[in-house]
Parts: structure tokens; C-alpha cells; sequence
């Protein structure tokens, strides 16, 4: 790898002794991690495993190699998600500065594709309210596909850019901004990131960052708290844009308590504290963070005399009845209905939702349910990777490695149950999503839009596959 001259430059100034061993380790190929989705792993199914344990995220392994992710039925079920393991990190720090126990209103600015969105949604508590943002239609769509395999019933996702927050003036406990950067530590997967790296580009990326953080601080209330990342080493983008903040706005530092041999470099500027993951020290990419916590007083609330109109509509008592027992806990949910589309929102959350869909652009919200076309009732997929889906209310039918991946891109499969009925498909025993049973056929009503379209390899195992079960002792 031939790195830019004043990248190395910067780094041999930044690191001393220590250059020969991060340049070496730029040289080795990056850890393979995956983070595990909780609600969709139990305690009893990752028992034993013997796998390498990311020491700061509690879902977080190491695989020994990289296997066919797209190939496992798994990972379109949500089983888990495939992260960089520096970037896991998230949960330290939103453990160490805020209430986990009390319901928050969380923003993930630069959500897309859902890593940090989905950690996010198994670390909050389910009467919190998680915002994940991303300004770019097409990545949003993305965001929206990773959030619904995730299946927390209690996330929005918007495709709006930072100055629309503006409108939401002191609405989240707790923001995240994993900005845009120069990619500094990406360069050894992604070897565009060092081709257009330059001084130029990191000097403009800084600026784009403050522009941000700028656009974005009214929407983090007094007390709030802010946590800032980049994947890149440079002062300017990281060190020196905190410390620029806590001079523009009213906001102080938080330290964070480590355990020293994770390896996690601490850094201060004028009062700011950072942390640095290098390769050579860390089981991880290039990543930097910081928090912060707005200081300084809260608007004072007088409310509203006039009687507030809502942009969401409550679903009607005879559609609501129709899906009422497909969710587990129904009477939590509100019931909404947009078009033919039913959907749910926890009943606590409403008010919060009703709020961002008059002031942002919604991409996603909730739980999409059914779609009720006059007498005929359609389950969403979204309902059938709900973590919330009453299984119970369905057929279910288990599929084996190869079924699973025909159905998966939505080719014809064969099952031979009779009756005309909505199957809920499984794989391993978790939902994939849905098919008619029309007496000898089988309808496939997997998303056309998430279908595999690469081809499948001429032998394929479970063996070839991600699978905790590999890896237990």
C-alpha cells in the first residue's frame, strides 16, 4: 500500500516509535466482526461459543475468517449485523454518559447503513425513541431495510438534512454524529479512501463537520449529551473540532473510565478528551470519539392554549381488530393506518413521532403490520422480522440452507402442506418472512427490492456459512 507522503508524514509525528508497528499492521488484513441482535439470539443459543469477544460491545465477535455473509439466511433475518469492531465503541460511551434505564430520545445523524442504529436500538429501552437520520435518499433506503431486519419497534427513520433538525429545538437526550470524514482509518479496506485522501479534502472535511454540528446543536436539549466520531486519526477533524465546539456553544467534556488493555488511546485538547483506536494496538479499524455534554439552561415550556392537530391517523376499530392479536402486547401499540398500510408505534411514543413527522421527511417508522385492501389482509414483511411479531398467530414452516435461499431471492419453493394460508417462513428457527400457501403452490412474497442476486455457488454448506453453532465448544 503506497500512502500519501503527508499522511505519513502526520502519523510518524503523531506516533514516534510506534509508526513501524501501525504501518506494518496496514499491511495485515482488517478483523472480520459481527454484533449479535439480542432479541434474536437467546442466552441459550450463544452459550459455549468459542469465539473472541469484543472486550467494549457486548454482542460483539470475532470471526477467525470472512465467510459468505450474503449467502446466510441469518444475517436477512437480523440475526445479527456485520460491524467494524472499533465502531462498537458506541456502547461504552453511551453506557458511561447516559440513563440507560429512562426512556430517551436518541438521534443518529448520519445513520446509513445501520450500525451504529441498530446497536443504538438494543441498547435503548423500549419506551425510548430512536431518530436515525440520513441525508441521502438512497442510503436511507438502505437504513430503512437494516433498521426493519433489526425489527425494534421503536425507531423512525428520516431522510432529511442537519439544518431541518433546527425545527426540533431541545428534543433529544442523546445525539449521535459518526460524521463524514477522510477515511484515514479505512485505508486498509478501502483502498479508494487512500486514493482520495489529500490536505485539501481533510481541511474540507472539518469544515463540513462543523457545519454539522452547527445545524444540528439546537436539536440536543440542555443536559444532553453528543457523541462524536470519525474514521480518521487527523487533529483537525477530531481533537480540533471538539475543542472548536466547546468554544461556540455551551458544552464540557466527559471522561470515560477504560479498562487499560483494550489499548484505547486517550487524547486532551484544551480540556476535550478523545479516544484513539490504532490498528497495531486495537482489533480494529482506524476510529476516533468524543463526548459531550450541553451545558447551560432549558427554554422554559408555557404550552399551547390551542388544541393540537395530528399529522398521524389512528387506524379504526375494525382494521385495528383484524391484526389486533399479530403483535405480542397489543394493547401497548398505537394503531395507525396510512393508505392500505396498518402499523404500530408503542402508545408511549406518539406524541414524540406525531412531532417528527410534522417537522422531518419519514422514511420508516415503527412497525409496518398488514395491508388491508378490502376484504383481503396482507402481512408485511416488516411484521415477520418484528421482535415484537406474535408467532403464535401464524403457521409456521421451517426451511432448510437451500430453500431458505431460493426464497430468499424470490425464486419458486416447494412444501408441499396444502391449505390456503400466510406461512411464516424460518430459518433455524427465525422468521425470514412471508409466503401463501394456494393449495399445491407456494407464492413467494419476499421483497423483490432485498432479493440475493448474486449466484449461488455451485456446493454450498452450512459449514461455508455463518453460524454460532460452528463455533461452539
Amino acid at each position: 500500500m503506497d500512502l500519501p507522503i503527508a499522511f505519513t508524514g502526520r502519523m510518524q509525528r503523531m506516533l514516534g516509535e510506534d509508526y513501524t508497528r501501525f504501518k506494518a499492521a496496514l499491511q495485515q488484513d482488517p478483523p472480520v466482526s459481527i454484533r449479535l441482535n439480542p432479541a434474536k439470539t437467546s442466552s441459550a443459543s450463544i452459550a459455549g461459543i468459542n469465539l473472541p469477544h469484543v472486550p467494549w460491545a457486548s454482542q460483539g465477535y470475532y470471526l477467525p475468517e470472512r465467510p459468505l455473509f450474503t449467502l446466510d439466511p441469518l444475517l436477512h433475518a437480523g440475526t445479527y449485523y456485520v460491524q467494524e469492531a472499533s465502531s462498537m465503541f458506541l456502547e461504552q460511551a453511551l453506557q458511561q454518559a447516559a440513563d440507560l434505564l429512562q426512556p430517551l430520545r436518541v438521534l443518529d445523524l448520519c445513520g446509513a447503513p445501520g450500525g451504529k442504529s441498530t446497536q443504538l436500538a438494543s441498547l435503548i429501552s423500549p419506551d425510548s425513541l430512536l431518530v436515525s437520520n440520513e441525508v441521502i435518499r438512497s442510503r436511507a433506503s438502505i437504513l430503512a431495510e437494516n433498521i426493519t431486519k433489526w425489527g425494534s419497534g421503536n425507531v423512525l427513520v428520516t431522510n432529511n438534512d442537519p439544518r431541518d433538525f433546527k425545527r426540533l429545538s431541545g428534543f433529544f437526550d442523546v445525539m449521535v454524529v459518526d460524521a463524514p470524514c477522510s477515511g484515514e482509518g479505512m485505508f486498509r479496506k478501502d483502498a479508494h479512501a487512500v486514493q482520495e485522501w489529500s490536505e485539501e479534502n481533510v481541511k474540507l472535511c472539518a469544515q463540513r463537520q462543523q457545519r454539522i454540528l452547527t445545524e444540528v446543536w439546537e436539536a440536543l436539549k440542555p443536559g444532553g449529551v453528543l457523541i462524536y466520531s470519525t474514521c480518521t486519526w487527523n487533529e483537525t477533524e477530531n481533537e480540533e473540532n471538539m475543542a472548536w465546539l466547546t468554544m461556540q456553544q455551551q458544552a464540557e467534556s466527559i471522561n470515560l473510565t477504560l479498562p487499560l488493555e483494550w489499548n484505547i488511546v486517550p487524547t486532551q485538547l484544551n480540556g476535550v478528551r478523545g479516544y484513539r483506536f490504532y490498528p497495531h494496538l486495537v482489533q480494529g479499524e482506524g476510529f476516533f470519539m468524543a463526548v459531550l455534554r450541553k451545558t447551560g439552561e432549558a427554554a422554559k415550556d408555557y404550552g399551547s392554549s390551542k388544541k393540537k392537530k395530528y399529522k398521524l391517523t389512528i387506524a379504526g376499530k375494525k382494521e385495528k381488530a383484524l391484526v389486533y392479536d399479530w403483535l405480542q402486547r397489543p394493547e401497548q401499540y398505537e394503531w395507525l393506518q396510512h393508505n392500505e398500510i396498518i402499523s404500530a408505534i408503542p402508545a408511549g411514543l406518539f406524541e414524540a413521532a406525531d412531532e417528527i413527522y410534522q417537522k422531518l421527511f419519514v422514511v420508516y417508522a415503527g412497525t409496518d403490520v398488514a395491508e388491508v385492501n378490502g376484504k383481503k389482509l396482507k402481512p408485511m414483511h416488516a411484521l415477520a422480522l418484528s421482535q415484537q411479531l406474535n408467532r403464535d398467530a401464524f403457521k409456521a414452516a421451517e426451511l432448510d440452507l437451500g430453500q431458505a435461499l431460493r426464497y430468499l431471492r424470490k425464486e419458486d419453493i416447494q412444501l408441499n402442506l396444502g391449505g390456503n394460508n400466510w406461512l411464516l417462513l424460518q430459518y433455524s428457527g427465525v422468521p425470514l418472512g412471508w409466503a401463501k400457501q394456494m393449495g399445491n403452490r407456494i407464492n413467494n412474497y419476499y421483497p423483490k427490492e432485498w432479493r440475493i442476486r448474486m449466484e449461488l455457488p455451485q456446493e454450498l454448506t452450512a459449514r461455508s456459512l455463518f453460524s454460532l453453532n460452528q463455533f461452539k465448544v
